[in-house]
């Protein structure tokens, strides 16, 4: 069966998608957290949009060819990496110098400084040792994990998107569909930092609307799926994993500034959204 309308793909996608996700909220849900089975729970959660995309190329006739496996150029590859090292970096610093949140987490650096196997070091040799490793090292799960999703969101919908509602609208639905998508994991279990749910929600998703735009442009512009899925990677690598830990509370503000479920990240993510969507005639669009 040969399907050509992006609509009827697109329907076909998100059926398969939420109904093979159900099964890992269920799982999470289930136990309450998201790191449930050492992680595998939220793992196989991520690689549902890529099990849905590579199925509705199967139903519908879509080339496995178009979900963009092919490396491009590293241009995008490196922007992608470093992407969130800037607005991530730039959000905490202006937590860290306003006062919002503290630098240099003792809880953090002393854990650090155990799993390093590091007792005498300083704490900037923690710092700077523990970023270095979570930034290549880590960047290998980081990116396998955010590539599950990527195949679906980006390498699969964004061009189906895009063809039936142009770039603006369609990377705006992209992005509102992947928010709805975390949304159980976020009512029902513990994917949250620490504030108010209708806080969290709200700010959460805002940023993944943003963050949507800078997501496309690459997946379009490069014609590669890989970019996204070192973006989803160093996102999660340099906030959840060095960003927000490293950062000391400093009194009742610090979880509503910090973090996916705090302010200043959506701010950031807004403005750059803004940038690429200036640039969005650049953005190469999917055959």
């Amino acid at each position: 069966m040969v399907i050509e309308k992006p609509q009827a793909r697109i329907a076909v996608f998100l059926l398969l998608a939420f109904g093979i996700s159900a099964i890992f909220y269920a799982l999470i849900i289930a136990c309450g957290h998201v790191g449930g089975a050492r992680g595998m729970y939220v793992t196989g959660l991520m690689w549902a949009p890529a099990t849905a995309a590579i199925l509705t190329c199967r139903l519908t006739g879509k080339p496995l060819s178009e979900l963009g496996w092919g490396w491009g150029r590293w241009r995008y590859a490196w922007m992608a990496y470093l992407l969130p090292l800037a607005y991530a970096g730039i959000a905490y610093v202006i937590v860290w110098v306003s006062d919002m949140g503290h630098f240099g987490n003792p809880a953090f650096l002393e854990q650090m400084s155990k799993s390093l196997g590091w007792p005498s070091a300083s704490p900037w040799l923690i710092a700077t040792g523990s970023l270095l490793i979570f930034g290549t090292v880590g960047m290998v799960s980081g990116v396998a994990t955010g590539l599950g999703e990527e195949l679906g969101w980006r390498g699969f919908l964004t061009p189906e998107v895009t063809r039936a509602y142009g770039f603006t609208r369609g990377t705006f639905l992209t992005g509102i569909i992947w928010a709805v998508w975390h949304l159980p994991i976020i009512l029902f279990a513990d994917y949250n930092s620490g504030t108010p749910v209708w806080f969290a929600i709200a700010c959460f998703a805002v940023m993944v609307v943003a963050l949507s735009f800078a997501f496309a442009w690459l997946r379009l512009r490069s014609g590669s799926v890989w970019p996204a899925a070192i973006l989803h990677g160093s996102h999660n690598l340099f906030i959840q994993v060095w960003l927000t830990p490293i950062t000391a509370p400093s009194g009742r503000i610090t979880p509503y500034a910090i973090d996916e479920f705090g302010f200043m990240l959506p701010v950031a993510c807004i403005v750059m959204a803004v940038a690429f969507w200036r640039v969005r005639g650049n953005a190469q669009r999917a055959p």
